[in-house]
């Protein structure tokens, strides 16, 4: 066997055995996140989303599949939008202020109580998630965090948390949009995830 095909088979193995662990956990998990995403949506209230490296684009990812992937004719639609996208204010707070603020100061122009904050980061330890988070909390705001490894400082922040068993931040990746491509499908195809009587 080449090296190129047993790492390929050791790296789907892992992934595999991280899935399996999850399915003792990520069933409840997964409904409480539903629940907060259907309040949120059915209330008119906005989900804010971040992230850096791949969870920024799994931010995007994210922000995109709850509005348009995630729509359901019976039901409101989401207001979804990932922090990760307005790079101009990122830059602009990251140059004028500290790279540790590109997502709070987004939120300062635009958080309301009972909005949604979603961090994801792999290490639960990113600062300017962290920030994000502690600023939402303290407006009233649900957060909720996506992250791997031990969870890091994301697990005493969030609300609602979720850890991906394993220890690659890669795979700890992976697992991270395949949660958020499952959401997005409970909430499109779920009769529980219809909107109110009369929407």
């Amino acid at each position: 066997m080449s090296d190129v095909n047993s790492r390929t088979t050791k790296y789907l193995d892992e992934v595999a055995r991280t899935l399996g662990k999850m399915e003792k956990d990520l069933p409840f998990k997964a409904e409480e996140l539903v629940s907060a995403l259907i309040k949120a949506r059915d209330s008119g209230k906005r989900i804010y989303i971040c992230g850096n490296g791949g969870s920024a684009s799994t931010a995007s990812h994210m922000a995109s599949d709850l509005n348009k992937g995630a729509n359901r004719k019976d039901a409101p639609r989401f207001k979804a939008i990932a922090l990760t996208d307005s790079i101009p204010a990122m830059l602009a707070w990251a140059n004028d202020s500290s790279y540790d603020d590109i997502f709070v100061e987004q939120l300062k122009n635009h958080l309301e109580k009972g909005d949604v904050v979603i961090g994801i980061s792999g290490s639960g330890n990113s600062p300017n998630v962290l920030k994000a988070l502690h600023y939402a909390n303290d407006e009233g705001a649900l957060t909720i965090g996506l992250t791997g490894f031990d969870g890091g400082k994301l697990t005493q922040v969030a609300k609602i948390c979720y850890v991906v068993p394993n220890q690659c931040m890669q795979q700890v990746e992976d697992i991270h949009l395949l949660i958020e491509h499952m959401l997005s499908l409970i909430l499109r195809d779920s009769p529980d995830c219809a909107g109110p009587k009369g929407s």
